[in-house]
C-alpha cells in the first residue's frame, strides 16, 4: 500500500509540475544559466557572456519527471539473486527553483520530490552563483569578475565533466542512456569554488568539507579534513562544425572519516532497480555502481569531448587511489561514449557507451573488474520531452569477487525511459 500511495503522490506532484510549466510557459531569462531542456545539451560550465539584462528579482520554477520501463535479467555463480520481472519503476520527480537575486547574483535550489532511495521529498542542495560584485559597489572588481565566477553552497561541486551529463534523479534529459557511470563522481557537500574562464581556457579551484551528511558531533574516531579539488581545461569551437573540449580534474582528501563520498554521494540511488539484490535481502538502492570508499582518497579524471557536426564523443580516464597508510589500493575507470545526432534539430540520436572499472581494494589484493555496455538511442519530441531506449549488459569479473554475490555476476536487458524537464 505504501508503494501505491507513493506512486499516486508522485504522479500528482508531477502533474503539478507540468501545470506549473504551462503557467510559466514564458519562463524568465536568467543570467549565466544552463537551460533545463534540450538547449542545455553539452553545456558544461555556463558561459560568462553577459546576455541578459537585470531589471528586477526574477523567479524561475521548473521541474523534472522521469519514469522507466525495465526488463532486466540477472544471474551469479551462487544462484542467489532475486528474479527480476518486466514492469514500470516508481516515477521520480524534481522541483527546481532558480532566482535572479541581483545583477550577477543567482540562486539555485533543487528538491527531490521522489527518488529510488527516498520516496519522500527532501532537498538535494543549492548554491549561490556570483558573476558580478555590483551588490558591493557598481563595477567593483569588474575586470576580474568579467572572467571569474564564485560559487558557494551545499550542492554538487565541479569535479570532472561526467556530472554534467549524468542523470540527477529525474533530470535525465542530458543523459543519452539510462544509467550513470559505474564510478559515479557526484557528491553534495558544503563547498566553495572559484572558476576562471577566458578565451576558451578554464580553471577551477575549490574546497569542500568532505562530508555528505552534515554533523558537528565529533568522537574519538573523528578525523575530519577538508577536500580540495580543481580543474584545468580548454573548450572552444574551432569552426562552425567542430568543437573540442579537454579537461583534467583532481580531488584529494586525507581525512579518514571524510572524503569517502565522491563515488557514493548520489542519495537518490542508482538507475537500475533491484539489480544484484539477493534472495536474503542483501542489496540496496545503490547497486549497479561502485564506490571503493577509500579512506584517504586521491582522484584524477581526464575528459575529452569532441563534436563534429552530428558526431559526438565523450570519454573518461579516471584513477582513484588510497594512501599507503590505509593499505594502498587503486581503481581505474575508462569510458567512451560515441553518439550520432541527426534530424533537422538533431532531435534523434543513436550510440553506444562502454564503461569499465578495475583495480584492487588494497595493495596486492585480487583484481576486481566491472564492465558495462550500453547501446541505444533517443528522440527529443520537443525541447522539454524526450524518450530513450537502451540495452545494458554489466558483468563482474576478476578473482577479487570470489565468494561474494558478485562472483560471476551479470545483468542485462532493456530499459525505456520517458523524461520531461522544463
Amino acid at each position: 500500500m505504501k508503494t501505491s500511495n507513493n506512486w499516486y503522490r508522485t504522479t500528482i506532484l508531477s502533474m503539478v509540475l507540468l501545470t506549473t510549466g504551462v503557467a510559466y510557459a514564458q519562463q524568465p531569462a536568467l543570467q549565466h544559466f544552463r537551460p533545463n531542456n534540450k538547449a542545455g545539451l553539452n553545456v558544461f560550465e555556463p558561459s560568462k557572456q553577459d546576455t541578459v539584462e537585470f531589471d528586477r528579482v526574477r523567479v524561475r520554477i521548473g521541474g523534472d519527471f522521469a519514469m522507466q520501463f525495465q526488463s532486466i535479467n540477472q544471474t551469479n555463480s551462487l544462484d542467489s539473486l532475486v528474479d527480476l520481472g518486466t514492469n514500470f519503476n516508481l516515477p521520480t520527480a524534481n522541483l527546481n527553483i532558480d532566482v535572479q537575486l541581483y545583477d550577477g547574483l543567482r540562486m539555485h535550489l533543487r528538491t527531490y520530490l521522489s527518488s529510488k532511495n527516498h520516496q519522500e521529498a527532501w532537498v538535494k542542495g543549492g548554491y549561490l552563483q556570483i558573476d558580478k560584485l555590483d551588490f558591493i559597489k557598481p563595477g567593483f572588481l569588474q575586470g576580474f569578475m568579467d572572467v571569474a565566477r564564485i560559487t558557494i553552497g551545499l550542492d554538487e561541486f565541479n569535479y570532472g565533466d561526467a556530472h554534467f551529463r549524468r542523470s540527477d534523479n529525474a533530470r535525465a534529459i542530458f543523459n543519452p542512456f539510462v544509467g550513470n557511470y559505474i564510478m559515479d563522481a557526484f557528491s553534495t557537500e558544503a563547498f566553495g569554488e572559484l572558476t576562471i574562464m577566458k578565451n576558451g581556457f578554464l580553471g577551477v579551484i575549490g574546497i569542500t568539507n568532505g562530508k555528505l551528511n552534515q554533523n558537528v558531533v565529533v568522537n574519538d574516531n573523528s578525523d575530519n579534513k577538508a577536500s580540495f579539488f580543481g580543474k584545468l581545461g580548454y573548450d572552444n569551437k574551432l569552426s562552425d562544425d567542430f568543437r573540442l573540449r579537454l579537461t583534467s580534474s583532481w580531488y584529494i582528501n586525507k581525512g579518514t572519516t571524510t572524503g569517502t563520498w565522491i563515488y557514493g554521494g548520489d542519495r537518490a540511488g542508482s538507475r537500475y532497480y533491484n539489480v544484484m539484490e539477493t534472495l536474503d535481502g542483501d542489496g540496496g538502492p545503490f547497486e549497479g555502481r561502485f564506490n571503493p570508499r577509500f579512506r584517504e582518497l586521491t582522484a584524477i579524471q581526464i575528459n575529452p569531448f569532441i563534436k563534429y557536426k552530428g558526431l559526438e564523443f565523450f570519454g573518461i580516464y579516471e584513477v582513484a587511489s588510497n594512501s599507503d597508510d590505509q593499505g594502498g589500493g587503486a581503481f581505474t575507470q575508462l569510458a567512451g561514449e560515441l553518439l550520432y545526432r541527426f534530424g533537422s534539430t538533431e532531435q534523434f540520436y543513436l550510440g553506444g557507451r562502454y564503461n569499465t572499472v578495475s583495480g584492487e581494494m588494497v595493495e596486492s589484493a585480487l583484481t576486481q573488474e566491472i564492465n558495462r555496455l550500453n547501446i541505444g538511442g533517443g528522440w527529443y519530441m520537443t525541447k522539454n520531452v524526450m524518450a530513450k531506449l537502451e540495452y545494458v549488459n554489466q558483468k563482474y569479473e576478476g578473482e577479487g569477487w570470489t565468494g561474494t554475490k558478485y562472483n560471476g555476476g551479470e545483468f542485462d536487458g532493456i530499459n525505456i525511459e520517458a523524461v520531461i524537464s522544463f
